[in-house]
Formats: C-alpha cells, sequence, structure tokens
C-alpha cells in the first residue's frame, strides 16, 4: 500500500517540476504528511461468522469488504458489482479543468477486489429484506445472513438531454467520466471564444454537493490566466436556499463569488434543457406565507454546466428499503439509523455511503469515516450484540476556488467545523494552499493504495 502511494506521489512530483525531496518538505510543513496511512492500525479480528453480501463495489462497497475481509477470522463475502472499472470520482472535476488526464484517475476493477472476496460481476435489480435474498441479472438469486449495502446513487436525466447526448448544444456535466472530458474541451473553446456561461446546482441531495461551485470557480480562473475574463459572463443558479450551509466557510465562498462577479441564483429549479436552442428553462419557487409560487423562465447560454438531479437506485426504492415506497419522491433514500448506519427496520442490514439518508455530504470522505464504523457495528451484529460505534456525521468538501487554492470544508452532522490534523492549526474559513496539494496529490493515491484496501 505504501509503496503504491509512493509511486503515485513520484509521478506527481515530475508534474510539478521539482525534486521529490523538495516535495517532501514542502509537505511536512503544511502537515499533509500526516494526513498518510499507516500499516499501524490499530488490530481488531472476531471470530463471528455468517454470509455477507455486499451490493456495490464503488468507495464504501470495497472499503467495507476489505475492512471486514481483514477483522473476521472466517471471513464469508460476496460483493456483486457490474463494473469493469474503479474509478475515483473526485478527480472528474480535476479532468474537467485539465489538471488530471483521463487515465489518471481508474484501475480495473478486478484489481481492487479484495484478495478472498468473492466477485459476482453482475447487477442487482431486487432485494428481498424478509427472506434475505438478492436477485441479480444474470446470476439468479444470492442468500445472506448479512447485507451491506452501498450501491451508490442513481444519476437520473433532466429534461431535454440524456447521458448519450451529453455535449450536445454544448451542455456538460462533470458527474460522469466522458462528460467530465467533454466539459475540459468545451470549457477551452469558451473562453476563447467568450459569451455566457451558466452553472446549475440541482434540486436533490448529490454526490460532491461542491462540484457544481468547483467548475464554475475554475472556469473562471482558467478564463483569467488567459486573459480573457472580460469576454465572459458568469451566472450560479441553485435550487437551494443559500449557497452553502455550512456557517464557517459560507462567508468567504460569498465573497469569492461577489470579487469575480459571478452572480449567484437561489431557489431556481432546472425544469429541462433544450440543447438545440441553447436555452436552460428554470422555474423559481417563493414561498408567499404558506403559499408555495413557482414562476417559469428560460435563460440563454453559449457554455453549461448542470448538475442532475440524484437518488438512491431504483431497486432499493422497489424494494421498501428507502424513506418513500413513491418512485416519483425524489429524495428517497435507503433509511439508517444515522449513527450506527444499521437499517431501521432490517437489523441485518447495513448501509452507508452515497445511497443512505444521513444527513452529510455525499463524499468519499465521508464514506472513509463511516466504513470502520459501519464495519464494526457489522461485526457487533453477528456477534449478536448491539452495535455501539457511533459515526457523528463528518464528512469533508475540498472545494476548488482556483488552481492552487481549496476552501477545505469539514463538518459533522450538526454543521459545525470537524477539521482534521494539521489543517485544525490553518485558517480553514479561508482558501489554503495546503489543501490544493492534499487534493490534488495526496487523496487520489490515498483512496486507492489506503481507502479501497481498508486501511485509511
Amino acid at each position: 500500500m505504501i509503496n503504491g502511494i509512493d509511486s503515485q506521489m513520484t509521478s506527481s512530483f515530475a508534474k510539478m517540476g521539482i525534486d521529490r525531496r523538495h516535495f517532501l518538505k514542502a509537505m511536512a510543513a503544511a502537515g499533509v504528511l500526516t494526513l498518510l496511512p499507516s500499516n499501524d492500525a490499530k488490530a481488531f479480528s472476531s471470530k463471528a461468522k455468517g454470509k455477507i453480501v455486499v451490493v456495490g463495489g464503488g468507495a464504501a462497497g470495497i472499503s467495507m469488504a476489505a475492512r471486514l475481509q481483514r477483522w473476521l477470522d472466517e471471513p464469508d463475502i460476496t460483493l456483486i458489482d457490474p463494473s469493469d472499472r474503479q474509478f475515483y470520482q473526485p478527480g472528474f472535476t480535476l479532468i474537467a479543468s485539465g489538471v488530471y488526464t483521463p487515465d489518471e484517475v481508474w484501475k480495473e476493477q478486478k484489481n481492487c477486489i479484495p484478495k478472498g472476496v468473492k466477485w459476482v460481476k453482475d447487477s442487482v435489480k431486487a432485494i428481498d429484506p424478509v427472506m434475505n435474498q438478492v436477485s441479480t441479472n444474470k446470476n439468479g438469486s444470492l442468500s445472506y445472513d448479512f447485507l451491506v449495502l452501498t450501491p451508490g446513487l442513481q444519476i437520473n436525466n433532466i429534461e431535454g438531454i440524456t447521458r448519450e447526448t451529453l455535449g450536445e448544444g454544448n451542455a456538460h456535466t462533470i458527474y460522469d467520466f466522458e462528460g467530465a472530458q467533454k466539459t475540459w474541451k468545451a470549457m477551452q473553446e469558451f473562453v476563447r471564444k467568450g459569451g455566457r456561461g451558466i452553472f446549475t446546482d440541482t434540486f436533490t441531495k448529490h454526490k460532491c454537493g461542491g462540484a457544481p461551485k468547483k467548475i464554475c470557480l475554475l472556469t473562471e480562473h482558467q478564463a483569467r490566466k488567459q486573459k480573457k475574463r472580460e469576454n465572459l459572463q458568469l451566472d450560479f443558479f441553485t435550487a437551494s436556499k443559500q449557497l452553502y450551509d455550512v456557517p464557517l466557510y459560507t462567508p468567504r465562498l460569498l465573497e469569492i463569488y461577489k470579487e469575480r462577479n459571478i452572480p449567484i441564483n437561489l431557489l431556481t429549479r432546472v425544469k429541462g434543457i433544450d440543447t438545440l436552442s441553447k436555452t436552460v428553462h428554470f422555474e423559481k419557487i417563493e414561498t408567499v406565507g404558506e403559499e408555495k409560487r413557482y414562476t417559469p423562465f428560460t435563460e440563454s447560454y453559449d457554455f453549461l454546466h448542470f448538475t442532475p438531479p440524484m437518488t438512491a437506485p431504483d431497486f432499493t426504492r422497489e424494494s421498501s428499503l428507502c424513506n418513500t415506497d413513491d418512485m416519483s419522491e425524489p429524495q428517497a433514500w435507503i433509511t439508517v439509523d444515522k449513527h450506527t448506519m444499521v437499517h431501521t427496520k432490517y437489523s441485518n442490514i447495513v448501509s452507508l455511503g452515497d445511497c443512505a439518508n444521513m444527513p452529510t455530504s455525499k463524499t468519499s470522505a465521508a464514506i472513509r469515516k463511516q466504513v470502520p464504523l459501519a464495519a464494526k457495528n457489522l461485526i457487533s451484529l453477528m456477534e449478536g450484540k448491539e452495535p455501539v460505534e457511533k459515526y457523528n456525521g463528518y464528512a469533508a468538501c475540498p472545494i476548488v476556488t482556483d488552481y492552487g487554492h481549496v476552501l477545505l470544508c469539514e463538518f459533522d452532522y450538526d454543521k459545525k467545523q470537524d477539521s482534521t490534523f494539521p489543517f485544525s492549526l490553518l485558517d480553514v474559513s479561508k482558501e489554503q494552499w495546503a489543501a490544493w496539494l492534499l487534493k490534488v496529490y495526496i487523496l487520489k493515491p490515498l483512496y486507492f493504495y489506503g481507502m479501497l484496501n481498508g486501511r485509511a
């Protein structure tokens, strides 16, 4: 694991044009090296037995499988996932801004599955939590004693555009591997030609809540770097009632948007995109007394980055595992106790990551904190004990404010600051160069060689 991170960092040094010794000195000065994983992780083991099925092989699923494989003396773990590749999805924003190349953010899935874990390369179509069975598309039904639900989330379409038509009408999203690549090409052309750029957030909870803000700010900075800023008009639209909801970081973020002359439009939901005419159909939602008023309007654009609505996968809602059975309800997520991550109805099911209804941001940093606690709670259930590990809602959202700085937002369920060392020693209410180093050069190898191995 450490050797893997080491080689990744060495490659990064070369790109920065500095040697290893000077890079390590800079990182040590920033305290970033303390975040690297260690082989001296606290030992933990259990003789508990049971057939475990993990649904989903993303960050949460593979990390959970790796932890359980290490901590159980006689593990019996099956992981169901159809993917050929494991993506470091936080890197999509950096592909879309030209910092990473596409080949830098993925590895073959077969090389990420923990040794000893049985991989069923298939997708799930239904779960019967009463009969303890998972139905797959090609491999029939699998029974389980304990179920780990980590299928991630489902990205839904906006009227007028689909995943297959991304890029048409210069409408883009970074929530897709191919889409991120198209965004980078389109951003460069937009900066060169000029015009109006529209950036939108969405009305549902979604992975990496800061991503729409990041790509907006990086586009603006790219224009300044190319001395083309005066040729661009940029606007940000969000369905939320405020730009950001964590008090420590919001003032500086608002200042940045004001300094860069990017108007913020609140309580505005995207209803559809007309890629032929290059217009976005919006709906302004205002509350007057007890009445909600909806005002439709349209805006023209030359470059558009939109955030699609997201939900838990359909099969989880159809299996009555979510907080609503209504398939038209957009914010339906798998229902768990927000501290223990145990399902509120089925005590042999643990769910975490993007699919769960925990009221915190859906980020890989949150998953990194959730995994060891969820794994220990699952083992407690296997031992016939009550789950006692408590997750406090920690999440981190590194909002890239320009090429070289990041506003590192770390917080808990109460939206209070929960900074990790060494950033607790810095003024994290403002953007930091050290956080840029963490975001660009450390977190990706930490993900592939620490987190997915169950050691970070």
